[in-house]
């Protein structure tokens, strides 16, 4: 048996378990095409993700690397701060607060939140009340606030984890520099 799965591995070049998931996530996709083709919203479904391939591929990629070197630039690096620590700085908890990189405590809210406007935005914007009201009943009006708050809490938690890996850095340098 394990002969096999070594060999298995070898061919697929990866576990039985990842080629499981594989095949059952072309199977889930294929099951989806399939209905959205038995119901005749296949026009449709090609429409949208063309769209999807190039309003992603051609505007937002490009918008949002952008965006991410702009940020990236207003930061400080982490190899500059690590050269102030080589050039002798005597806090070594100051050099490992500063080394800590803050970009991805930025990164992961913000894309979540800017992921959320983008399904919502119709009623975030308000841009379909009259429709969302006569299709549901109920009015738009809570989806700017609601998603306000959303990223704020995204944002709040990023901020608690970002404070809680400095204080783990800045107790390993701590350690590490014979400072307790």
């Amino acid at each position: 048996m394990r002969a096999a799965m070594r060999g298995l591995r070898r061919w697929y070049g990866d576990s039985p378990l990842h080629l499981l998931a594989l095949l059952a996530s072309f199977a889930l996709a294929g099951y989806a095409v399939q209905a959205v083709v038995s119901a005749d919203q296949w026009r449709g479904f090609a429409v949208w993700f063309a769209v999807a391939i190039v309003g992603h591929d051609l505007l937002l990629f490009p918008l949002y690397s952008l965006a991410d070197l702009s940020v990236r630039r207003l930061l400080p690096v982490a190899g500059r701060l690590r050269r102030g620590r080589a050039a002798g700085d005597p806090d070594a908890r100051t050099a490992g607060r500063a080394a800590l990189p803050v970009l991805n405590y930025l990164r992961v809210p913000a894309a979540f939140s800017i992921l959320i406007l983008i399904v919502w935005f119709p009623l975030i914007l308000r841009l379909s009340a009259g429709t969302y009201h006569r299709a549901s009943g109920l009015s738009a009006s809570p989806y700017l606030g609601r998603w306000l708050a959303v990223t704020g809490t995204m944002f709040a938690v990023s901020a608690i984890c970002y404070a809680l890996a400095l204080r783990r850095a800045g107790r390993a340098a701590g350690r590490a520099g014979g400072l307790t």
